[in-house]
């Protein structure tokens, strides 16, 4: 495969805007990176930064990782994503995910069940928007014109007319049955937890989902969030990483509804999941960190020295990843695309 492309992972904030994005974004456009992302959880959204942001480039691509189904109504979405596009001249890519239970009915005041379900309708829309059709859906998740109310409602088609048609949709997806949906439906997918040693079942999952659409489209994208820590200690440098990985695995979702715990008990680590999940849970973070062995944390993640490093990114660059999405300051950055495209 070609050379991995390199996108910059903006996150979502913490409890305000991260100082220096701005000039962040400009170094990693400068330094080569193809795009940056977007996310959202339950503070800052992921559309806005990357209009703000996005109009102090020329080059990168913008793309959501992710925009919360639950949070927009799909014609919402589409407005915003036909908006950002023309404002960045054809360089915006949608990202949708589904969330959880926790933040879909917690936040958001939404039904999560069924959510691959909800995601086909939810795309089948947008589809429809973008194609400049008179939006008419009648499903079990979504119906337009709105069957009740005054019965005025009827069937409208955008009044802008979208700069791509086919403007690129990417799912996130980490459970096989959402994986081999977004082979079916979508332009791309948005992995996290993906490891290149074990992905046999990513692999059939993509194949299942590209039988059903009759064929393997000619681009189908794959980025993933990777951390790259450079350090001559390869425990130090996994240091970094553990305490995400153990908020992950342990503390995002309730206890037998954690699709990343589940990500990496598929990889072998169940035992090494459930006492993490027991950890963090119990309000013991550190310990649940120091938990993850060195093994889970190379799995997913590239940690070492450069020459390690380097050996190992032969794995990246043969597995189904296009795209990785790194963060850190511009040193940092630098280094990382020194390591990548050398």
């Amino acid at each position: 495969m070609s050379d991995l492309a390199l996108g910059l992972a903006l996150g979502y904030w913490g409890a305000g805007p991260p100082p220096g994005l701005a000039g962040l974004v400009t170094a990693a456009e400068r330094l080569g990176y193809d795009s940056m992302w977007a996310a959202e959880a339950y503070g800052s959204d992921a559309l806005t930064p990357l209009a703000w942001l996005g109009a102090g480039t020329e080059r990168m691509r913008l793309g959501t990782s992710i925009v919360q189904m639950a949070a927009r109504t799909p014609v919402a979405t589409a407005m915003a994503a036909m908006t950002l596009d023309h404002l960045s001249g054809g360089r915006f890519t949608l990202g949708l995910g589904a969330s959880g239970p926790q933040v879909v009915e917690g936040w958001y005041g939404q039904p999560y069940p069924r959510p691959l379900a909800r995601t086909r309708e939810y795309v089948a829309i947008l589809r429809q928007v973008l194609a400049r059709q008179k939006v008419s859906f009648d499903g079990e998740h979504y119906r337009l014109p709105h069957p009740g109310g005054s019965g005025l409602g009827k069937p409208l088609r955008s009044t802008i007319h979208p700069l791509r048609p086919h403007l690129p949709i990417l799912l996130a997806a980490e459970g096989p049955k959402n994986v081999a949906l977004a082979a079916e439906i979508a332009d791309g997918w948005l992995a996290m937890f993906y490891s290149p040693y074990d992905d046999a079942y990513y692999r059939d999952a993509l194949q299942e989902g590209f039988a059903r659409r009759g064929a393997t489209p000619e681009a189908f994208e794959v980025t993933c969030r990777v951390n790259i820590e450079i350090d001559d200690d390869v425990q130090a440098a996994a240091d970094r990483v553990r305490p995400m990985l153990a908020l992950y695995v342990g503390g995002m979702g309730a206890k037998g509804v954690n699709f990343h715990y589940q990500a990496f008990a598929r990889m072998g680590f169940e035992a090494e999941c459930a006492r993490v999940q027991e950890l963090y849970l119990g309000g013991r973070k550190a310990e649940a960190a120091a938990a993850i062995p060195l093994a889970m944390v190379e799995k997913v993640a590239l940690v070492g020295p450069r020459e390690k490093i380097a050996e190992e990114l032969g794995a990246w660059r043969s597995s189904l990843v296009t795209t990785m999405l790194v963060s850190g300051d511009e040193p940092r950055l630098a280094a990382i695309a020194d390591l990548v495209h050398g």
